[in-house]
């Protein structure tokens, strides 16, 4: 909260990070997180739903798929598995296919190196399939 915001402001852009948070990522992830917070931890929490969901994934000039892909070819060049296993996870919730995802990857490959897109296909190819096992067990009657 910087010195100019109202706790009104402050929680106004904590509930709408907070709400697209939710919708990305899931309740049951955004739960989770939120029972693990401690006080130390908090403010970060706060931070996060604050500066990277009201901030930047509700901001209209790109919509939440273009965002989810974005956000997971950087974090494939970053080698940041954990986090680019939750955003491609998240895929279901933004609209982002298989096949985008690919692309995505091919541009690490090529922007960031063969290594970072190496590890990102293996983490994104067993992640998508389970997704795509749950769908199909979900469609049989």
């Amino acid at each position: 909260m910087s010195d100019e915001d109202t706790p009104r402001e402050a929680s106004a852009r904590f509930d709408a990070g907070m709400r697209v948070r939710r919708e990305v990522l899931g309740d049951e992830y955004v739960d989770r997180a939120l029972a693990m917070q401690t006080d130390f931890d908090a403010p970060f929490q706060r931070f996060i739903t604050e500066t990277a969901w009201e901030a930047v994934w509700a901001r209209p000039d790109l919509d939440r798929r273009t965002r989810s892909l974005i956000t997971i070819a950087i974090l494939a060049a970053l080698g940041r598995r954990e986090q680019l296993a939750v955003h491609l996870r998240a895929t279901h919730n933004t609209g982002a296919t298989p096949d985008e995802v690919r692309e995505a990857l091919l541009h690490v490959a090529v922007y960031a190196g063969l290594p970072a897109a190496n590890a990102a296909f293996a983490l994104a190819r067993s992640i998508l399939a389970e997704s795509v096992d749950v769908a199909a067990m979900e469609e049989v009657p």
